[in-house]
């Protein structure tokens, strides 16, 4: 096979530990070096722009009364738009604007920027890309196994009371899955062999084109139970699948 160009960072950023793994043939050491320490910065300048515990950040100050939402930088406004289609796509499920103290993306602003860390990277021609911001996946182009077979990624999705037993696998070569719920980092498992990674899911997974609108939906299914699967008929959410956990009883159920 031709000589591949990798590049994995793994770096602490709202609160938890990005990690982001990229590859390609066509581009150089370099040039990967330079578009990482892009999507660092950027994940930065999110969490400088939408923490909620930053006081100066543009959603503390809009949680606050200060700036109106037109004030707002383009990418603010964004992620407010995408929360006003994700409250209405689960029916109020997943509602940024109904949480004490006020307007808080943080179901949804996750899985977007992994999103767009994931594009930058593709667009200065890595082929291969997986970002996982602790549950929150943006992938492209699947991974190259050992005999140089590029294949999609299979996202092992483990039960939450038992770290090894892997309920539901996906596999996934351009997409976003998003899981609701605890989360500890310790869940991640890479195995490089069988390029399985896996995440914990106290209640809901969700995978699908775009990173913004599996996290919010996985946000909402939280709220909404076994009554969420109504949504999923939307066209809006066609080619997106969920599978749950109930809390209460270890059953699961899958759209």
């Amino acid at each position: 096979g031709c000589w591949m160009n990798q590049l994995r960072r793994q770096f602490p950023v709202w609160g938890t530990i990005v990690d982001v793994d990229c590859s390609g043939a066509n581009v150089s050491a370099a040039e990967l070096d330079r578009a990482m320490e892009s999507v660092i910065k950027f994940c930065e300048d999110v969490d400088r722009d939408f923490s909620t515990y930053k006081s100066e950040s543009w959603v503390s100050r809009l949680r606050r009364g200060e700036v109106a939402i037109e004030e707002c930088p383009d990418d603010v406004i964004e992620v407010w738009d995408l929360c006003a289609q994700a409250k209405w796509l689960s029916d109020g499920a997943f509602d940024p604007w109904a949480v004490a103290g006020g307007f808080d993306p943080s179901g949804l602003v996750k899985g977007w920027a992994a999103d767009k860390c994931a594009d930058m990277l593709v667009a200065v021609g890595a082929q291969h890309v997986q970002v996982n911001a602790a549950g929150d996946l943006a992938l492209r182009g699947g991974f190259v196994d050992s005999d140089g077979v590029v294949k999609p990624w299979p996202i092992g999705v483990v039960n939450p009371n038992n770290k090894l037993e892997v309920v539901k696998i996906y596999e996934i070569s351009d997409g976003a899955i998003a899981t609701s719920g605890t989360y500890e980092r310790g869940a991640h498992i890479h195995d490089p062999q069988t390029g399985m990674i896996a995440i914990g899911a106290a209640s809901a997974t969700v995978v699908g084109p775009l990173g913004w609108l599996c996290d919010a939906m996985a946000t909402a299914v939280m709220v909404g139970g076994t009554d969420s699967a109504k949504w999923f008929g939307q066209p809006e959410l066609q080619g997106y699948q969920l599978f749950g956990v109930n809390r209460h009883e270890d059953t699961a159920w899958e759209i």
